[in-house]
C-alpha cells in the first residue's frame, strides 16, 4: 500500500497525474481499504449529512469511448451495458458500473456514493441546509466536493440509472 501512494505522489509530482487525480486515486486505495476483513475503521461523526455505505459507481471523461470500452472489456473483464458510442457507454464492473462520457479532454467527471435511505428532494434540502449547492438531475442529486470534484448520491449499489 505504502507503494502504491508513493508511486500516485511520483507521477503527481512529475506531471503524470493532476493533484484530482492523484486525489482519486489514494481515495479510492481508502475505500477499498475500509470494505477489507479487519481494517480498523474511524469513529463515524457524531452527525453527518448522509451516512455513505459505499462507492457506487465511477464516471469518467474519454477522448475515445470505444478505445476505452475496449479496454476496460479486454484487461478487466467488464461487460457493456449501454453502448451509445461514440458519446458514451456504460460498463458494469461485478455490483458497480463505469461510465464513460467522450470529452475531448480525460478526467474525472463525478462518482457517486451509496447512501441510506436516499430521497432526492430529501438530499436536496440536507445539502442545502449544509451550505452546499446541490444540482438534481431527473432523481439524480450532485454537488462538488472542496476541490471541485463533482459527488453524486444514489440509493443502492450498482443502481443502473438508463440513459444519461
Amino acid at each position: 500500500m505504502i507503494d502504491f501512494v508513493e508511486n500516485v505522489l511520483d507521477s503527481y509530482a512529475s506531471g503524470r497525474l493532476t493533484r484530482r487525480e492523484a486525489a482519486l486515486r489514494v481515495l479510492g486505495l481508502g475505500l477499498t481499504a475500509l470494505g477489507g476483513a479487519g481494517v480498523v475503521r474511524a469513529a463515524e461523526p457524531a452527525r453527518s449529512t448522509f451516512r455513505a455505505t459505499g462507492l457506487n459507481h465511477l464516471g469518467l471523461r474519454v477522448t475515445d469511448v470505444k478505445r476505452s470500452r475496449d479496454f476496460y472489456v479486454e484487461h478487466l473483464g467488464m461487460s457493456v451495458i449501454q453502448d451509445n458510442t461514440p458519446g458514451n457507454c456504460f460498463l458494469r464492473s461485478g455490483e458497480h458500473y463505469l461510465g464513460l462520457f467522450r470529452s475531448s479532454t480525460p478526467a474525472v467527471d463525478h462518482y457517486c456514493y451509496t447512501v441510506d435511505g436516499y430521497d432526492a428532494d430529501d438530499a436536496m434540502a440536507r445539502l442545502r441546509t449544509a451550505g452546499l449547492s446541490p444540482r438534481r438531475q431527473e432523481d439524480r442529486v450532485y454537488f462538488d466536493d472542496p476541490d471541485g470534484l463533482e459527488v453524486q448520491l444514489d440509493s443502492r449499489f450498482g443502481s443502473w440509472p438508463g440513459p444519461r
